[in-house]
């Protein structure tokens, strides 16, 4: 018979993998309650890294309609349940692991496929989609100057490359350049 404690813990944990856009199984054997903190902290406050019983994770897991860990719920266990940057997460997971080798990344989701530890290595190895998003950010909001020098530099490598004289492309360039110096 289950009681209201195990149904309110099955409720939290379906909750929290319905919420995460990835979450990462992990067996956390022999590391300190320091190390763990210092795992909690790296991983950020957008990812929750729990310790759970795997009877009831198990359970959760088929509520929340995730098979991802099927077979996988033996020994200490703990999960990370990622709602923010899944690649970063996965990032400081992987780091975390490469230093401390009582930590073993054993499966994972990432929205909706499952991932065995090759996965989530390969989900770490990816670029964080903050950093292509400021990347992308910057060079969409880059004054129309940096443009503008950007064309000029072309222009003198493509003049330096033909022995001083411009081609005919690089003169059809100059309105669209002054135009763009106007603008600014």
């Amino acid at each position: 018979m289950a009681t209201p404690t195990k149904v309110s813990a099955v409720e939290e944990i379906t909750a929290d993998f319905k919420e995460s856009t990835a979450a990462v199984l992990t067996e956390y054997r022999g590391l300190t309650v320091a190390q763990l903190k210092q795992l909690r902290r790296s991983l950020g406050q957008e990812t929750k890294y729990a310790v759970v019983k795997n009877t009831l994770t198990g359970i959760a897991a088929k509520e929340a309609g995730i098979e991802a860990f099927e077979g996988q719920l033996a020994g200490p266990t703990a999960i990370a349940f990622i709602k923010g940057d899944a690649i970063a997460a996965a990032k400081s997971l992987t780091d975390f692991a490469k230093d401390n080798k009582q930590l073993i990344i054993k499966t994972g989701f990432f929205e909706g496929k499952a991932l065995d530890a090759a996965g989530v290595a390969a989900l770490a190895a990816l670029e964080s989609r903050e950093f292509q998003l400021a990347r992308v950010a910057g060079v969409l909001q880059a004054p129309a100057s940096a443009a503008v020098r950007t064309i000029e530099a072309l222009r003198a490598k493509l003049e330096e490359a033909n022995g001083g004289a411009a081609e005919a492309p690089a003169e059809a360039e100059a309105p669209a350049a002054e135009a763009a110096t106007e603008e600014a």
